[in-house]
């Protein structure tokens, strides 16, 4: 068996002191999580980022930095996750867009509601995320190389 990470993309998104949420539902149930997603063949985690977060949430997104990459391997599943999350803007919102298949809705939720929420999260990732946000920790997108 050939091991190999899941890549994906998360978009952690502030507005007015409150953060954007998925609450999908998963094989674990119904859990929160940021707009977040794999990685396709070919595309750029930049170009990943902006497109999960349109497919999930219906919000147009600009990525300005990157919060952080994270490993993580989940419990009682061969599955470890690669994770570049994402900080910027939302430029703008389709409301009439259907969202990806097994998105709920979308939610603001402020950190304390995220914290009251926890044992309904995708993974411990979601409050890593939003507490290194919080703590301001913000890398340059020229981090990042893609070769085309």
């Amino acid at each position: 068996m050939i091991w190999k990470p899941h890549v994906t993309v998360a978009a952690v998104i502030e507005l007015n002191g409150r953060f954007l949420l998925v609450e999908e539902q998963t094989d674990d149930g119904i859990l929160f999580n940021q707009p977040a997603g794999h990685l396709d063949p070919g595309e750029s985690l930049i170009a990943a980022a902006v497109r999960e977060t349109l497919e999930e949430s219906a919000y147009h997104f600009v990525p300005e930095a990157l919060v952080g990459i994270y490993q993580w391997h989940q419990p009682g599943r061969e599955r470890t996750y690669l994770r570049f999350a994402f900080t910027g803007t939302i430029t703008g919102n389709e409301p009439d867009r259907m969202l990806d298949e097994g998105i709920l809705r979308t939610v603001w939720q402020t950190p304390e509601e995220m914290r009251l929420l926890q044992n309904r999260h995708r993974s411990p990732l979601v409050i890593q995320c939003m507490d290194d946000y919080l703590t301001g920790k913000r890398y340059p997108l020229t981090l990042l190389t893609h070769y085309a």
